[in-house]
């Protein structure tokens, strides 16, 4: 039981799943074809652990906007089985305030804030257990990730 923990433990860290994203073969798969570049950090959700909703900031950098264009951002919560469980919602966005953050672009870098009720995307609450939350945004054909582990408690 105790290998089964520590291989689960490494197989979920979110480093490894940093490593991965999405992909029309299924959900974080890695994507080589895209350049990596700095300038996003998801930063930790508060609270954490959380039983009914949580906010997530994340930050978005000067450098994904050198080039003068706007930025796409999609971010999603997996479950342990890597499975999609639901996409939280923008609140402090100039434009599409309280939408699901799926490919919604950002034209200016700094500090943002989503928000996730505790829903699956069948709007079910879910079980106690580890979720992470992963953000990708593109800028043309190079792209930035980064993922956050949370700890929903019921």
């Amino acid at each position: 039981m105790l290998l089964v923990l520590l291989i689960a433990r490494v197989l979920l860290s979110p480093e490894v799943l940093a490593q991965q994203t999405d992909s029309t073969a299924g959900p974080l798969q890695t994507d080589l074809q895209q350049e990596e570049v700095r300038g996003v950090a998801l930063e930790q959700n508060f609270p954490n652990p959380f039983s009914n909703e949580t906010r997530i900031p994340f930050i978005l950098g000067e450098d994904l906007f050198e080039d003068g264009r706007t930025v796409v951002v999609t971010v999603r919560i997996f479950n342990v089985l890597r499975q999609i469980v639901a996409i939280p919602t923008a609140i402090d966005h100039p434009m599409y305030d309280g939408r699901p953050v799926s490919e919604l672009r950002y034209d200016a870098p700094g500090r943002h804030l989503l928000h996730w009720d505790g829903r699956d995307t069948g709007g079910r609450e879910v079980s106690s257990g580890i979720y992470f939350c992963q953000i990708i945004v593109t800028n043309g054909a190079r792209a930035a990730r980064d993922v956050r582990k949370m700890i929903v408690t019921r």
